[in-house]
Formats: structure tokens, C-alpha cells, sequence
């Protein structure tokens, strides 16, 4: 098992684990935490991914839903960590992306989206992140796959694994969990809207953007339920930044940054109990969001919107939200990238089709 990590700049890799904690079942999933936690003790980082399907676990309303073999968790525990760069040499046989298509007609994605309005009607929910993928056929390097798609488009919190079954590239601009001490922060992304072909549009792009009630309204609700979800373990529970505007190669973000003060050595498993997965992916309220995207996701998300991170002996951590991330299945050379978008009851079907089609160009433009 290998991991790089480039978040915010600082470059870790983590190979050769002394051990590695896989999870399939809800059943193992108190004893994967409890691993955990013993791994930190002996002074061991644990670095890793958590599946979106792990908050079924943590919920008796999911009891019944079932999996499709792909880990809950699979993280290693390794001993210090080594900075490094995010180059290697050439791959003698190139990556090669073929067979591109989604996982739904935008016939279905249409039906899907009149059902979630009417599920906002009656007002069963306020809004549902509703995902579909990008499928495609792969040949060559992973990692270098990985290397391409961040020099297309670097992002602050990318990150790559490679295990015996799995690749996965991870281009994600969306901070999960940020902890030091007794200090956790998140930062939830919601809303998309694309640049401006000239400096001049670019400005008014972004300015619109900024005012732009609907994705204004997204993302404040979402925040509303990240701080209820950290006032879970948390206090002083507060929002340093909202709705920011921050620009990408081919699109601009809104992100929120809801903090708060945390027990330093808060056990692993009520901290992700309380907050996983992000309300950014779900929607609000979340146990309802999870039922009904449950209902209409053709698939299971897998990687799509889980975790992946480190996390410190002293119980430091940096996880990202894994967005614009391809999981490559290394020994069918079959991969998936899940694409998602929060629906509300002001949006459109055809709107939220383009906006998935923006957020996927760093993948089908560059390649």
C-alpha cells in the first residue's frame, strides 16, 4: 500500500505499512476503529480511505442496506512519513482513458431529479446531493493518471492510493476535517459556476457568482448542518468564513469554514459517528438525504465522497472530502468517477446536467 498526499502543499508518502486495518461489513467496523486507535497508541500514523457506504453503520436505519464487497475502510499503519515530490519518471506504457460514458441516460437523470422536487415539495428534505459517474476503461499508470489530471487542474487537498486491487486519483478540492490540538475545522463546498473566458468576464463571473442567491442558499445550508453535526462533540462552535469564492482552471467554488473546539483525544469512532459523511455530500436533513439518494443512486458511491487522510499518534488529522476522484479497479482496468451536484427546489434538471458536465472537464477535457 502506497499513499501520497498533496495537501496545501505539504508532500507526505506513506509506504510500507507495518499493518493495514480492511473493513467490508458493518459488523467490523467497531473493531476497525478500535485498530485504530491501537496503531496510534504504539505511535503509529494511520492513512487511509473510508467508503461513503461507512455511515450506513452508524445508523440503525441502514441496517438493512447492502454492499457490494468494496471497502468500508482500508487505511495502513505506517511509522513516520517521508516528504516527497509528486513526480516519477515517465510510464514506458502512458495511461490510456477509453470508453467514456456515464452511468445514467440524462432521460433517467431528469426522472431522478423530478422525484428529489417532489420530495422538496412535500418537504421531506431541503436539499439532496444527487451523484452519477463517469465509467471508462483503463490501461497503463495510475499514478500517472494522478500526476496528469493535478497538472491539469491542481486542487488544495489531492491525494493518491494505490493498493493490490485499487488505484485511486484523488483531485479534490473539498477539505473534510482539520484537527490540531483541540481545534476542528470544515470546510463545506457548495456551489459551481464557470469562469469567464476573459479577464473581464472572469471578474463579472465571479461576481455574479458570489450574489447568486441559489448557490448562496446551498451553501448556507449546508453549514447550518455541518455546525449542528459538530456541536455533536464540539463547542464554541463557529463560522470564520462564508461563502467564499474560489477560482479553478475551469470553474469557480463557494466554500464555507465551520470550526470548532474539540477534546484533543476524542475517540475516532464518535468523531466520525458524529460528522461522516459531510452534509455537504448528502444534504440536509442528512438521515432522510441518505434514504433517498439510497433510492435513486443506480450504484454505490464506493470512494465517491467518503474520506481519505492521515491521522497523527497525537490525533492530528487532515482528511479531504474525495470529489473528482477516479477508482481504478487494477486488475479489470475498469474505473469510475462519481459527479455530484446539491439540488434544490429552484433548480433544474438541465442546469444540474451542465453543471456536472463543467465539474467533470478536468477530467474528459484533459484526456
Amino acid at each position: 500500500m502506497k499513499i501520497n498526499f498533496n495537501f496545501k502543499e505539504s508532500n507526505l508518502c506513506f509506504d510500507n505499512p507495518v499493518s493495514v486495518i480492511a473493513c467490508f461489513g458493518p459488523h467490523e467496523v467497531i473493531w476497525a476503529f478500535e485498530k485504530m486507535e491501537e496503531a496510534l497508541a504504539r505511535g503509529l500514523y494511520v492513512a487511509g480511505f473510508f467508503s461513503y457506504e461507512l455511515g450506513y453503520a452508524f445508523e440503525e436505519t441502514f441496517s438493512s442496506y447492502s454492499l457490494n464487497g468494496f471497502p468500508l475502510i482500508y487505511a495502513g499503519c505506517f511509522k513516520t512519513p517521508r516528504s516527497c515530490k509528486n513526480k516519477q519518471a515517465a510510464a514506458s506504457h502512458p495511461e490510456e482513458v477509453k470508453n467514456v460514458r456515464f452511468n445514467i441516460s440524462p432521460e433517467k437523470y431528469f426522472e431522478h431529479i423530478d422525484i428529489i422536487r417532489s420530495y422538496l415539495q412535500s418537504g421531506d428534505v431541503y436539499q439532496i446531493t444527487y451523484c452519477l459517474k463517469i465509467l471508462f476503461d483503463f490501461d497503463g499508470s495510475a499514478f500517472g493518471l494522478y500526476q496528469r489530471l493535478f497538472n491539469i487542474q491542481p486542487v488544495p487537498y489531492a491525494a493518491f492510493i494505490e493498493t493490490d486491487q485499487y488505484g485511486i486519483a484523488s483531485l479534490s478540492p473539498e477539505l473534510f476535517l482539520y484537527k490540531k490540538g483541540n481545534a476542528i475545522l470544515s470546510k463545506p463546498m457548495k456551489g459551481t459556476w464557470p469562469r469567464g473566458g476573459t479577464l473581464f468576464d472572469d471578474i463579472r463571473e465571479r461576481y455574479k457568482f458570489r450574489h447568486d442567491e441559489k448557490n448562496r442558499a446551498e451553501n448556507i445550508m449546508i453549514t447550518d448542518l455541518l455546525r449542528n453535526d459538530l456541536g455533536r462533540i464540539g463547542k464554541n462552535i463557529h463560522v470564520p468564513r462564508l461563502c467564499e469564492v474560489t477560482p479553478y482552471k475551469t470553474l469557480f467554488q463557494m466554500t464555507s469554514t465551520v470550526a470548532a473546539d474539540i477534546e484533543p483525544d476524542v475517540p475516532l469512532y464518535n468523531l466520525f459517528k458524529s460528522l461522516f459523511p459531510s452534509g455537504s455530500v448528502t444534504g440536509a436533513p442528512k438521515i432522510r438525504a441518505m434514504e433517498i439518494i439510497h433510492e435513486l443512486e443506480r450504484e454505490p458511491r464506493n470512494i465517491y465522497t467518503g474520506a481519505i487522510g492521515y491521522i497523527k499518534p497525537n490525533k492530528d488529522l487532515f482528511i479531504n472530502i474525495p470529489i473528482r476522484t477516479a477508482l481504478i479497479n487494477r486488475s479489470t482496468g475498469k474505473g469510475e468517477m462519481g459527479i455530484g451536484g446539491g439540488i434544490v427546489w429552484d433548480s433544474t434538471a438541465e442546469g444540474e446536467w451542465a453543471e456536472g458536465i463543467l465539474k467533470a472537464r478536468f477530467f474528459t477535457d484533459g484526456l
